[in-house]
């Protein structure tokens, strides 16, 4: 089997990686995997949201296997400081790749060290009641290297995501939830079915303004006012005059179901 597998549901693009014996944890192999599970979805016009999850009940994914990873950020001095700079970081996901589709993290299980890098990446995470939360890495002097330490703070506050980063302590899914590490809590054999609902409700909307607004939020984070206003209006007007800008707001006005063709 593959250690990372995708489907295709629809508009829905699936990604599981797939080596529960060793708990979801990555390789370099399941990241090279990764990084071309995420340019199938960036680059095809027919997937409109991803699912990240987990084979098995008992880890979305617990970091990096470091006995099957170390190789993978060994190197010359001039490979590391290619790769420092342009990517890909843990899982070839948030370094080098921007996706402005949506994403949800269905998080089935433990979600440690870099597995939980992988899922602040996305952009909505629902929880199994079982799931657990955590910068183990802490214990074996690795440093957050794919985005821990610049979106945690960001989702959770600079206190809280000190607090898991400095410590490395271990928190459940209703803790998470309390903080806003997590969307939802749900019972674990009802996290996939809630996930796909969701992925289908976001792709039953016209996909213009979701892309164009999720990349307005997230490339105008830190920026002032005055700059992250002019970069929304510049994406919003990338809408007009096209098909389905005009569409929706005339089907409103007929009173009909507007037929948007999302290009």
């Amino acid at each position: 089997m593959p250690k990372v597998m995708t489907e295709r549901q629809g508009h829905v693009f699936v990604i599981t990686i797939n080596r529960p014996e060793k708990r979801n944890c990555v390789d370099a192999e399941t990241e090279d995997l990764l990084v071309e599970a995420w340019k199938e979805f960036k680059y095809e016009d027919d997937l409109f949201v991803a699912v990240l999850t987990g084979a098995g009940e008992e880890a979305f994914c617990s970091g990096a296997d470091l006995g099957g990873y170390l190789p993978k950020v060994s190197g010359s001095p001039t490979y590391l400081r290619r790769r420092a700079y342009d990517g890909p970081g843990f899982g070839g996901f948030t370094r080098g790749i921007d996706i402005f589709k949506p994403i949800l993290a269905a998080i089935n299980g433990a979600c440690l060290a870099g597995g939980l890098e992988l899922a602040v990446a996305a952009d909505i995470r629902i929880a199994a009641e079982h799931a657990t939360f955590g910068c183990l890495e802490r214990r074996w002097n690795v440093g957050l290297g794919d985005g821990g330490t610049q979106r945690l703070p960001r989702i959770i506050g600079l206190g809280r995501a000190l607090e898991l980063i400095i410590t490395g302590k271990l928190i459940d899914a209703r803790e998470a939830w309390r903080i806003g590490l997590v969307n939802e809590v749900v019972p674990g054999d009802s996290l996939m079915r809630r996930t796909m609902d969701l992925a289908e409700l976001i792709c039953s909307f016209p996909q213009g303004a979701i892309r164009t607004d999720k990349e307005a939020t997230i490339r105008g984070l830190g920026t002032p006012l005055t700059e992250g206003l002019r970069m929304e209006s510049q994406l919003f007007n990338t809408l007009l005059g096209t098909h389905d800008f005009l569409e929706g707001p005339l089907a409103f006005i007929q009173k009909r179901k507007p037929e948007f063709d999302n290009q």
